[in-house]
């Protein structure tokens, strides 16, 4: 009897280790995931309690929100990789869709606004401040270059291979690739997205995944490493940047170009004047030396003669 309750103790488990291991999050390695009932996997966001759809990829919003959890807190699962302040990452205010909220501020009262990318388009002010709508960033545009031991490849096979990747590894229907230009070894993407329908991922995010996996910091688990190929050769990206253009203008007010204008304006008043004062200077010191020289010589005219 014993051996026989082995073997099927040993079944159970050959069936329920699998599912366990399977209940992870493909599009996101800071998802903390649990088996919930047969076949149940619920996956939910590090810190903030959200359920993560794991089939599609994570907000922006939510994403910066886990990487500012302190390290005590993300101790139970995989934790980012070199996270800087140079990043421009802040802990956000989110909605419940993972969307920004219109107004950002941080623990000294000061507040900013942001665009759909998360992206500051005001200058920071206090708690007062007021920014309305969420406005969308409609463009992105994104410039990389790659290593020159890669080699030139031809544009059109450069466009197609980084479309392919946007569309399989982020998700991103090809309608939202405007355009991809190659001047080796500069490559320029432009994502276009003036409305998003509630299937489809949001540019932003596309994005953010896409620019922490060329800084090594990849948001998917380490078994789903990025890899561009052209034509079977490797693509190997050296250097990013990304760009945002909005529905609306950046508020940004005139006052850092005030400030700039009043230095310039200072230097070029104190410059005339210590001009100014130097020609008075020099002009005072030949006026005096010619009264002297003058007084000089009628004093030689007036005195009297010793003959």
């Amino acid at each position: 009897m014993e051996p026989l309750f082995g073997v099927v103790l040993g079944l159970v488990l050959a069936v329920a280790s699998p599912a366990h291991h399977s209940c992870t999050c493909a599009t996101n390695k800071w998802a903390v995931c649990a088996q919930e009932g047969a076949g149940n996997c619920t996956c939910r966001l590090a810190g903030s309690d959200q359920p993560v759809d794991c089939s599609t990829l994570t907000s922006k919003c939510f994403l910066m929100k886990a990487e500012m959890m302190p390290p005590k807190e993300r101790r139970l699962w995989r934790p980012p990789q070199g996270v800087s302040d140079s990043d421009g990452i802040y802990n956000p205010d989110c909605e419940d869709s993972g969307a920004f909220k219109a107004r950002q501020c941080n623990q000294s009262s000061t507040c900013w606004c942001v665009n759909t990318a998360g992206v500051r388009r005001t200058e920071k002010g206090g708690r007062s401040l007021s920014c309305g709508e969420l406005v969308r960033t409609r463009w992105i545009y994104i410039e990389l270059t790659h290593k020159r031991s890669s080699g030139a490849f031809g544009g059109p096979d450069v466009a197609k291979a980084l479309s392919q990747l946007f569309e399989s590894r982020y998700k991103l229907h090809p309608k939202y690739i405007a355009a991809i230009k190659y001047d080796p070894p500069l490559i320029q993407i432009r994502l276009d997205q003036n409305k998003k329908p509630r299937w489809d991922v949001d540019i932003a995010d596309v994005a953010y995944y896409f620019e922490k996996d060329v800084r090594n910091d990849s948001v998917f688990p380490s078994s789903s490493k990025l890899t561009v190929s052209v034509n079977g050769d490797a693509l190997a990206i050296e250097k990013l940047w990304v760009y945002y253009v909005d529905e609306k203008p950046p508020e940004f007010c005139m006052r850092q170009l005030a400030a700039g204008i009043s230095a310039v304006v200072t230097v070029v008043v104190l410059t005339a004047g210590v001009g100014i004062a130097v020609l008075l200077i020099l002009r005072w010191l030949r006026t005096r030396t010619y009264k002297k020289f003058e007084c000089k010589e009628m004093r030689e005219i007036k005195a009297p003669s010793l003959e």
